[in-house]
């Protein structure tokens, strides 16, 4: 059986064809065939000789993950569905704000985080994205919309820092001048606070965003409605955030506001006093709510207090209104339905 080309990194190739003979620059050529201008077909790579074209079909393919179905937005958002190639299914999502042209990534098929108010997390985990199928992703929605896609968020389904081999192989293809070429400084990588996750991208040499779903003050109380967190202590996640908005970006935690939950006066007072002298960003959500989950969004007054009670702190703030609610695409609502 034949192996699908995009799915080895850059650094394989050029091993592969430096040991059957072959110039290993020609591992570069076929990479950028491949991401940069998508080539789909190896008689198109003309500046490889026919034999060489002849040598590669033989012995691979060409594949990309199938789209199943995409749906739109009354507010521009659209929804995509895929299949990967053993059938099973992920989310993702453009997000238009001109003069931004943002994707929403998955990088697992399911989750296995099990946060109680996520959709996401009711399909139980699937497996790894492999790293082609995560830039996949990005290189089939461009090609859709018909234009470059500007800002790239590691927010769909999935934990990304419990994916970090493959992680690492989409942010090459994304990166790459011969790949993508996506600017690492428009690339937030969120997750819910995965300490050893957090501790290699601090070390990486990648310098993309971070956003930590932090989501509750309280660390009883996140424990109770994210099981990650009893693994993952407040105190760590914070000294570790500390150090990447000195050391590379000013992190963002996300906070997703929900009824009755964590959406008092005394829960935003809360929020200040946790994150005091850590540089950070405070990003507001109102909860999203879906079918089969019990929670609710606040009152619209009720997210106003909340923000106003933020605004008398250092941290910006903001209050970041969901696109694509009506399709099931904001945040928390993916689940490949």
């Amino acid at each position: 059986m034949c192996r699908n080309i995009k799915a080895i990194p850059l650094s394989e190739l050029e091993v592969f064809f430096k040991e059957f003979c072959f110039e290993p620059y020609r591992g570069r050529q076929v990479f950028q065939w491949l991401w940069q201008k998508g080539i789909g077909d190896f008689a198109q790579m003309t500046n490889l000789s026919l034999k060489l074209r002849e040598f590669l079909k033989e012995r691979f393919t060409i594949e990309d993950i199938k789209l199943i179905k995409s749906i739109k937005a009354s507010d521009g958002a659209e929804k995509f569905l895929w299949e990967l190639e053993d059938g099973n299914k992920i989310e993702s999502v453009f997000i238009p704000e001109p003069p931004r042209r943002t994707i929403c990534v998955s990088t697992q098929a399911g989750c296995a985080l099990g946060c109680l108010f996520c959709a996401t997390g009711l399909m139980g985990f699937k497996r790894n994205l492999k790293g082609f199928e995560i830039a996949n992703q990005i290189q089939l929605v461009q090609k859709s919309i018909g234009e470059k896609l500007t800002n790239i968020v590691f927010m769909g389904m999935g934990e990304p820092l419990l994916n970090i081999e493959n992680l690492n192989d989409s942010l090459e293809i994304i990166t790459s001048s011969i790949g993508l070429g996506i600017s690492q400084r428009h690339i937030t990588i969120s997750t819910a606070g995965i300490i050893e996750g957090i501790e290699y991208l601090l070390n990486s040499r990648w310098k993309a965003k971070l956003a930590i779903s932090l989501n509750f003050a309280d660390e009883k109380k996140r424990g109770k409605y994210m099981p990650v967190a009893r693994k993952n202590p407040l105190k760590e996640i914070l000294k570790l955030a500390r150090e990447y908005s000195t050391k590379k970006e000013m992190v963002t935690f996300e906070y997703v506001l929900i009824k009755d939950i964590n959406d008092s006066p005394e829960e935003a007072y809360k929020l200040l006093k946790l994150l005091k002298n850590i540089p950070s960003k405070i990003n507001l959500i109102s909860y999203n709510e879906y079918p089969g989950l019990p929670y609710k969004s606040p009152a619209p007054e009720t997210v106003a207090r909340f923000q106003k009670i933020l605004f008398d702190s250092d941290h910006p703030v903001t209050l970041r209104k969901s696109k694509g609610k009506e399709i099931f695409a904001a945040c928390g609502q993916l689940a490949a339905n």
